[in-house]
């Protein structure tokens, strides 16, 4: 069987219901049983309800949040988070302000959105968080991201916008299907980095991980590891990155893909963690 395979949850681990189905939860325990790692590699923060999935997953593992810009050890508490530049930071803030586009502010452990348009509110709950109206200026810790949430049809708007010294990541969710997040973290910071990082602490060769995704964000690190795999809800960048198809997440395509990550087997080469 394969080492480490990573998970999106989003159109991956849950679908337009924003639950986990129960079959998907069956194969992960019998991954876990037999010895391989699960990460759950995500846009989401390492709070909320994605905790609680990555908790589920591997309690002791490492998980990738936020696009990479939050990489954490559950057991240990261990982060090789990556901090958003302070003057980029203040520079989106009053950009947003100033036209009035929902801008949400991330570290580690909480994050912080200063509108109470019904989007807002709406992705708190698509969280597991209350939602609460504050300053992003009163975060304490070290910010690793921001996130425009915005109607999809300005997501090309946003796209083609300046963004310096910083990469964007958009991506999706079935259970917000008109709506749009993009994550901006540190130049060069994304999944794939990520999960360069992940699979070295275990030792483990990018040939030997499967990333297990269905968007845009999870293209670049579906091209880097060797067993790249597409829900069959994925967008069209995903299904070509892809080595395998399986079932949409709807149909449960997850469980799929880790009985198929349990027949695969490793290259044989071992990496010094």
């Amino acid at each position: 069987m394969l080492g480490l395979t990573c998970i999106d949850v989003d159109g991956t681990l849950v679908g337009s219901s924003n639950e986990v189905l129960p079959a998907v939860w069956d194969a992960a325990e019998l991954a876990v049983a037999a010895g391989m790692h699960l990460c759950l590699s995500t846009g989401r923060p390492a709070f909320g309800k994605a905790r609680a999935y990555a908790e589920r997953l591997d309690p002791q593992g490492w998980h990738i949040f936020q696009n990479g810009a939050s990489i954490v050890n559950l057991e240990s508490g261990e982060s090789l988070s990556e901090p958003l530049p302070q003057e980029s930071l203040l520079e989106l803030i009053e950009k947003s302000r100033r036209l009035g586009r929902i801008l949400e502010v991330y570290t580690d452990s909480e994050y912080t959105v200063d509108s109470d348009q019904p989007l807002a509110v709406e992705h708190a709950a698509l969280l597991g968080v209350p939602y609460v109206r504050r300053d992003p200026l009163s975060l304490k810790g070290q910010v690793v991201r921001v996130q425009w949430v915005v109607p999809i049809e300005q997501t090309g708007e946003v796209l083609a916008e300046a963004h310096d010294g910083l990469s964007l990541h958009p991506a999706g969710s079935p259970a917000m299907p008109d709506t749009m997040f993009i994550s901006v973290t540190r130049a060069g910071v994304g999944k794939a980095s990520a999960v360069q990082s992940v699979a070295s602490r275990y030792g483990l060769p990018l040939a030997d991980v499967m990333m297990v995704g269905d968007g845009e964000n999870d293209v670049g690190v579906m091209r880097e590891v060797g067993h790249p795999v597409a829900m069959g809800n994925a967008v069209p960048a995903a299904l070509a990155a892809a080595r395998y198809t399986v079932g949409s997440v709807d149909e449960a395509g997850l469980a799929e893909a880790l009985r198929l990550a349990l027949r695969l087997e490793r290259t044989g080469v071992t990496l010094s963690g």
